[in-house]
């Protein structure tokens, strides 16, 4: 997919037109509908293209930008429309039913947090989509989760152009450097939930004492 699509830009060489700046939106936005797909590895290649073909890098900038805002908005918008049939799904279907229960504390966290996740999200590569689905389910605004999600974009794109032009024309040090981060973030996000299984289940015998502890003094 990401060859592909660098095949079509690197077509446009040193004069990139209208497509190309489209393929680099679109390509942004499907890394949220579809995440499998590498959008950071595009934006990365975008900036490449500034350093060593002379793209505007204010263009790539924005076409990427628009891309994740246009990624975020259907997520955000899956996640309304689930939110929306929740009720009607319980009712009807028991194993949705259990599900719910999983949106409960979705709903719970991101009322509180959401804001922080959103802002947070275009740092954490794989689960960035799933924050604004949750977004969604939790009905947080429209206008925050769009204006946040565009900031966090914003800085991210900012950053990824920062080492691709460090680097200048050496495509391999720009990847190398990409994929030196994305292993460390996801160590710092497996730290994050085995912490949180382990607390998780430290805290489960304290909660079943609590719980018998209540029932012999309401006995």
């Amino acid at each position: 997919m990401v060859d592909w699509i660098e095949h079509l830009l690197e077509r446009a060489g040193d004069a990139p037109g209208l497509a190309e700046f489209v393929i680099l939106g679109l390509a942004a936005a499907l890394e949220y509908v579809v995440p499998p797909v590498p959008g950071d590895l595009v934006v990365l290649f975008g900036a490449f293209l500034v350093g060593a073909k002379g793209w505007s890098p204010a263009l790539v900038v924005t076409a990427v930008t628009l891309g994740s805002a246009l990624g975020m908005s259907a997520d955000y918008a899956f996640g309304r429309w689930v939110s929306r049939h929740d009720a009607e799904w319980r009712a009807r279907y028991p194993r949705w039913r259990r599900f719910g229960r999983l949106l409960d504390r979705v709903h719970a966290v991101f009322a509180r947090w959401g804001t922080i996740y959103i802002a947070l999200n275009r740092f954490l590569p794989a689960v960035r989509a799933a924050f604004f689905v949750a977004a969604g389910i939790a009905r947080l605004r429209y206008w925050k989760v769009l204006v946040w999600g565009v900031v966090s974009a914003l800085l991210w794109n900012a950053f990824l152009f920062a080492v691709g032009l460090a680097v200048g024309h050496n495509r391999e040090a720009v990847f190398g450097f990409f994929d030196a981060y994305a292993y460390a973030a996801w160590g710092v996000l497996a730290v994050v939930v085995v912490a949180w299984l382990v607390r998780r289940a430290w805290r489960r015998p304290e909660r079943r004492r609590a719980a018998e502890r209540d029932g012999r003094d309401g006995g």
